[in-house]
């Protein structure tokens, strides 16, 4: 029996291309004047999973599309509707202590809390913004093992992406969960794979 679980949030409680062109528009118009067609394509699909300042490295932008890009992107508040997966609402009735960590700009990531309403699904909330600090989501599962006195075979890591919390759980010996409800990862990538949480509530009954 798993004591806590620890979310993601992007493409794991909610699905980040629903919002995307509407949160980022000004943000990909910015990037389109400064760039190649080709790169642009790719940079704005590449900012759904990873931080704008590794993005501009990745794509080389220049001096002035960083400055006024990343000004941009930790001034973002998202004002529109949001709706959790509906396969979500099912970990509401888990017992495990929950726990949301998701990397990003503060200001944008508490926003997208507010706007799904699910900030009291989760005993505690981490924010580790790239702006902010080096802290990686392996810094703050190993916070969270720490402050609550959890061993790492107590707690199961819930996420999207293989290279961000899956990989980071994997350094900690922590159990993982992959969420593909695109259907685009090989399931040997995590302990668990499932494309609905109704695989989850099983396995943790």
């Amino acid at each position: 029996m798993k004591k806590a679980l620890i979310f993601d949030l992007d493409d794991t409680v909610y699905p980040i291309k629903a919002i995307a062109d509407d949160m980022y528009a000004e943000l990909y118009a910015l990037i389109r004047q400064h760039t190649s067609e080709d790169v642009y394509q790719n940079a704005c699909e590449d900012l759904l999973t990873t931080p704008f300042e590794k993005v501009a490295d990745r794509y080389q932008f220049d001096k002035e599309l960083k400055h006024d890009g990343l000004k941009m992107c930790l001034d973002l508040y998202y004002h529109g509707e949001m709706k959790p997966f509906d396969d979500y609402l099912l970990t509401r009735t888990l017992q495990a202590d929950k726990f949301l960590v998701t990397a990003g700009y503060t200001k944008l990531q508490k926003s997208k809390i507010k706007q799904l309403g699910v900030e009291k699904d989760f005993k505690e909330i981490f924010i580790p913004d790239p702006a902010k600090s080096n802290l990686s989501k392996t810094d703050v599962f190993r916070e969270i093992l720490q402050q609550y006195q959890y061993e790492p075979k107590d707690v199961l890591v819930i996420g999207d992406n293989p290279e961000a919390e899956i990989e980071a759980a994997k350094e900690l010996d922590i159990e993982t969960f992959l969420y593909d409800y695109q259907e685009k990862y090989s399931p040997a990538l995590a302990d668990y794979y499932a494309t609905n949480y109704s695989v989850l509530i099983e396995l943790l009954k």
